[in-house]
């Protein structure tokens, strides 16, 4: 949904309560929407707020067992009574994020809309774990009320990113639109160590493994839990699956760093700095460093 070349925006955080960690209003420019994000222990504050009442759609992140990020999309003619429902009705969650219209633009039509694109999108990418057991279809709407709504789904997913929420992109997505700005094309890093077999991406805010990358079906004695989980997690999820003796990524995984990608791939510690290469042999690091000297 992310434009190639995205115009300047102005994109405001109000802290209700003063502190970074606290209740949060998001509001952007030339935008009728506006979130509110509460941390579960916040809720009671941000309950008084007048948009809570309003109908709008809203998003529960938090994260499953093995430390992933999971999230739940919900929508509701009352945002704060049914965000209250959550309370004791599921407990991964840690924040929510509620979103509804300045003036009273969003219908029960629309956020239902809304839910069913915002949750498509999240199964599309498969970055994050959804917690929703159904996935409804989109209503009805006429041309321009769709269109209105997907406006709205723009707006709403330019400030997710902003959040710390990249549920609704796909990796691959996002290595195109990272590169499109660039006048060279993107760089395709290599990693071949331990019989594991990548390729991969920089991106913005992590490194992105491409499909068809092998993995270890092996792991090593030292390999940490967190790694293993990972391995274990992305199985269950259909990103990894068995082939020939290893492990082939089945699409697009955008990871928060290089070296968890790397490690993921080699089943074990790696320094992804280091393992990963482009064509000619060179490391990410060095790679790296030649960009910051040039500054």
């Amino acid at each position: 949904m992310t434009s190639s070349h995205p115009r300047p925006t102005s994109i405001r955080i109000f802290l209700a309560d003063g502190t970074p960690e606290g209740l949060r209003i998001v509001e952007k420019s030339n935008w009728t929407g506006r979130a509110v994000v509460a941390n579960r222990s916040q809720l009671e504050g941000a309950m008084k707020r007048s948009e809570m009442a309003q109908p709008g759609v809203y998003v529960l992140t938090g994260q499953t067992e093995e430390g992933a990020a999971k999230l739940y999309v919900g929508e509701a003619d009352s945002l704060g009574d049914r965000i209250k429902q959550h309370v004791s009705g599921k407990e991964f969650w840690t924040r929510a994020i509620a979103f509804t219209s300045t003036n009273e633009g969003l219908n029960k039509a629309n956020v239902r809309y809304l839910e069913s694109r915002l949750l498509g999108m999240a199964k599309t990418a498969n970055q994050w774990a959804v917690d929703n057991t159904a996935y409804p279809s989109a209503p009805p709407l006429n041309e321009a009320d769709r269109a209105d709504a997907e406006w709205f789904l723009a707006e709403m997913l330019v400030i997710f990113p902003l959040l710390g929420i990249d549920a609704f992109e796909a990796a691959s997505s996002q290595a195109a639109a990272s590169s499109s700005e660039q006048v060279e094309p993107p760089l395709t890093l290599y990693l071949n160590e331990r019989g594991a077999e990548g390729t991969g991406r920089e991106v913005a805010d992590g490194f992105v493994v491409l499909k068809g990358s092998l993995a270890r079906v092996e792991e090593t004695l030292s390999i940490h839990d967190y790694m293993r989980e990972q391995r274990q997690l992305l199985q269950a999820r259909g990103v990894l699956a068995p082939q020939n003796g290893k492990l082939i990524f089945t699409q697009d995984f955008r990871f928060s760093s290089p070296s968890t990608a790397a490690g993921v791939l080699v089943g074990g510690s790696a320094n992804g700095r280091l393992a990963w290469k482009d064509a000619d042999g060179k490391t990410l690091k060095a790679i790296q460093d030649e960009r910051l000297s040039d500054v």
